[in-house]
């Protein structure tokens, strides 16, 4: 398994990550999978790593994460027993509760496998654990939790710690009669106590022959001997030796059950290893939920995309999150401004993230985030000295970009910290130029930051390559730490000075001195700025008017499959019906078709010939779906006929609630249809027939409205509209103005972006009834409405 170059990993402080880990895990093998943790090359190796994380993420999320205990290591358990040796009892007491884990692991996995829910790589890291059932259940009855030989691991335990009880039950007691009984005035105190794993009693020195037996000890005065009464020698002789036989007896336990476990020696740390790996995909799971990381995708290509990216070792409160790329559109990006801007997090923050996806680990960015795999990870950041070997800042830097340069390939990612710094501007300029000019030959992926303006137009000279900075706000003198993409660096020095007080004589002189170049870079600069600002308000809008749209076509699919399916149930109904119908009126005439034979045979005539009567039964047959049902339904044909119109019908424009005549069919449902004086194309669905009106005797002034419709205002108001709802708004408003007789009409729309002044703008343009159009007065609103006349 190929490792990248560990000097990457203290640079970019991936071990400080890998702490954040370690919290999380609470068994020794699994802080021993995490020791051993670095990111690698083999692209099938970090899917597999990437996949037991997502596996790992989906157990969290359903059932709050896999069951393991705090385990400890037995592989030095398991080594001693190889070689014949016999293990305590909190040795085995730890071996067993990596038996009962497996099996509460394997059940909890089970469960999963039974309900058919799909893992990527948890089903086959649980077909590798060996349940062991009967191992697992002597050594449950015979060790307790604590490593104590249970009285379950043999009947002669058994028996003897039942003869242990008695025998200090019995000397409990004739140690009591004398604690409590007359010679209690010998003892110093009235308790019973242990000297030499044997029962004694506290005695006054003046006293030792009042009781006869064994001295064992005194106090430290000499005041006090611990005797063993003559009466209980032959008790504590007995209870010796019950304690002996216990201690042989657990000690035959504990080699018995250290052989059981030897030839499942390997099954049993196998599953302490698997167990181990699940518990450090527990880990990356639980870290992943407290960071709101993510598992990234892998790009084929090494387009990297980190979606809203934010650096793990910072406060996840506080820190501001960024989009970054690169490789699809450019492999190298070069961002300028000034100091504590926030373009070292951003370098930083790219390399750790993906060298914690190339480990295999979550990462903390948006949904969708896509890494790369790069073959090596190189950095040059910092301004250490090197002391040792006695180098400046920038020999120091030199020395590092030295060595990148000789191993750097197209499948590397480089990360240089104010390239070229530490030596005169100009050189230092120069030399950062043609140190991304060499990286690009070799087609490696770069970001890099630097102070110098020369720089600031090196993206749009370099084919792949785009300038970035991070954004600073004049009016609060603060850097806001977001990354702007194809927005070079610019020097607020003016700005910042005019805002803290300094004479803006100064600032004059000073922007003249400045050359031209530099001043029209800033310029350049600052228009792109305001550009951007316009694209993301666009942008945003954009999004929202998609997102409404995609709204409502879901809406309309749900809609029309309801229709449809109502539709065919009703059709289906129908054609139950008509059958049902069709039968009977079968069975009715097959009745009267025989009544009629009958009749013929009866009286002889032959009037009613038999093939006669056969091809009226078969066209009684062909009754059967013969015809469409819903023909004969006089309700719908009525209807169907009233929709009928021709040239010269009067009818009632819905939608205006206005009479007119139709002129002429225009299209399969539309029709041109006078209104007034104003022609007008209209859906058929918004006409309706209308009887005609008798003539009126014209009057003076004719007015096109009709009293009952509604009141049409001279203002029309579309701000906070969509763009297109807004055009709809506004046709359908102008046809009905015109309607209502108004000369002059005004159009609010607001100022905003402009989007919606300038939609507004060119449909007034191509309206047919417009005859002209200006902005309102300042005092009416200015270039945020519009007054329209009318032809």
């Amino acid at each position: 398994m190929q490792e990248l170059n560990k000097e990457i990993l203290a640079t970019l402080e991936f071990n400080q990550v890998k702490s954040q880990v370690a919290q999380y895990l609470v068994t020794d093998q699994g802080k021993e999978e995490l020791k051993q943790l670095v990111p690698v090359k083999d692209e099938q190796v970090i899917t597999g790593f990437l996949e037991e994380t997502d596996d790992a993420m989906k157990v969290l999320r359903l059932r709050g994460g896999i069951p393991i205990p705090k385990l400890e290591n037995i592989q030095p358990h398991m080594k001693r027993i190889a070689i014949g040796a016999d293990l305590n009892g909190v040795e085995l007491a730890q071996i067993s509760r990596v038996l009962s884990t497996t099996a509460e692991v394997d059940r909890f996995l089970a469960e999963f496998k039974e309900d058919e829910e799909p893992f990527q790589r948890l089903y086959a890291w649980q077909a590798q654990l060996t349940a062991l059932p009967v191992l697992r259940k002597r050594l449950k009855e015979a060790i307790d939790e604590d490593g104590r030989v249970t009285d379950e691991a043999s009947a002669e335990l058994k028996n003897i710690r039942r003869n242990i009880t008695r025998s200090e039950q019995s000397i409990r007691e004739n140690l009591d009669s004398i604690t409590h009984g007359k010679q209690a005035r010998y003892l110093s105190d009235a308790l019973v106590t242990m000297r030499n794993e044997r029962y004694v009693i506290p005695v006054r020195q003046e006293h030792r022959n009042a009781f006869g037996g064994v001295v064992h000890d005194q106090s430290s005065s000499g005041q006090t001997l611990f005797i063993e009464p003559g009466q209980v020698v032959e008790l504590n002789n007995r209870l010796r030796q019950y304690q002996i036989a216990e201690r042989d007896e657990i000690a035959r336990i504990l080699a018995e059950l250290s052989e059981e476990l030897v030839p499942s020696r390997e099954e049993i740390m196998h599953n302490a290893y698997v167990i181990g790996k699940f518990d450090f995909m527990n880990a990356k799971a639980r870290f992943a939920k407290d960071l709101q990381a993510v598992v990234p995708l892998i790009n084929q290509e090494n387009h990297v995309y980190f979606k809203q990216a934010r650096h793990p070792l910072l406060d996840q409160n506080n820190v501001i999150a960024n989009d970054i790329m690169i490789g699809e559109d450019y492999q190298a990006v070069v961002i300028t401004g000034p100091n504590t801007g926030g373009k070292t997090i951003t370098l930083k923050t790219l390399g750790l993230l993906q060298l914690m996806g190339q480990a295999g680990l979550p990462i903390p960015a948006g949904e969708d985030s896509q890494m790369g795999i790069f073959s090596e990870v190189f950095a040059d950041i910092g301004d250490e000295q090197s002391i040792e070997q006695n180098l400046s800042t920038f020999s120091s830097h030199m020395t590092t970009i030295v060595d990148v340069l000789a191993k750097v390939d197209e499948n590397s990612l480089v990360l240089f910290d104010e390239l070229g710094a530490g030596t005169d501007p100009q050189e230092g300029a120069a030399l950062a130029i043609a140190i991304l000019d060499d990286l690009a030959a070799k087609q490696a992926y770069v970001m890099a930051t630097t102070h110098y303006p020369e720089l600031k137009a090196y993206g749009y000279n370099r084919p792949k390559t785009v300038n970035a900075s991070m954004e600073f706000d004049v009016n609060t003198l603060r850097p806001t730490y977001k990354l702007l993409i194809g927005v070079p660096g610019r020097s607020n020095a003016f700005e910042i000075s005019q805002r803290l007080g300094l004479n803006t004589t100064i600032i004059d002189s000073a922007k003249q001195i400045m050359n031209g170049e530099s001043q029209d870079l800033n310029e350049m600069i600052t228009d792109l700025e305001n550009q951007r600002k316009m694209a993301e308000t666009e942008y945003s809008e954009l999004k929202h008017e998609v997102s409404e749209a995609e709204q409502l076509h879901q809406e309309l699919q749900e809609a029309y499959q309801y229709f449809y399916e109502e539709r065919e149930n009703e059709l289906a109904k129908a054609r139950s019906k008509a059958n049902e119908i069709v039968e009977q009126a079968k069975d009715e005439s097959d009745k009267i078709i025989s009544n009629l034979r009958k009749m013929q045979q009866q009286s002889g005539q032959k009037n009613v010939k038999e093939n006669e009567l056969i091809e009226a039964k078969g066209q009684l047959n062909q009754l059967e779906q013969a015809e469409d049902p819903l023909k004969k339904n006089k309700v719908l044909q009525k209807a169907k006929k009233e929709k009928q119109f021709k040239a010269g019908d009067g009818v009632l424009v819905t939608p205006y609630n206005q009479r007119g005549e139709l002129l002429d069919k225009i299209g399969k449902n539309k029709w041109q249809v006078q209104l007034g004086i104003l022609k007008m194309d209209v859906d058929e669905e918004d006409l309706q027939a209308v009887t005609p009106q008798e003539p009126e005797t014209p009057k003076r002034h004719v007015s096109t409205i009709n009293s009952a419709g509604p009141h049409v205002s001279s203002q029309l108001d579309l701000r906070g509209k969509h763009y297109e709802e807004a055009v709809n708004e506004l046709n359908q408003y102008l046809d009905a103005a015109i309607l209502a007789g108004y000369p002059q009409v005004t159009i609010v729309h607001g100022k905003g972006t402009g989007a919606l002044r300038k939609g507004v703008l060119n449909d007034l343009k191509n309206h047919r009834s417009v005859k002209s159009f200006d902005f309102a007065p300042a005092n009416q609103g200015g270039n945020g409405a519009t007054i329209v006349n009318f032809k």
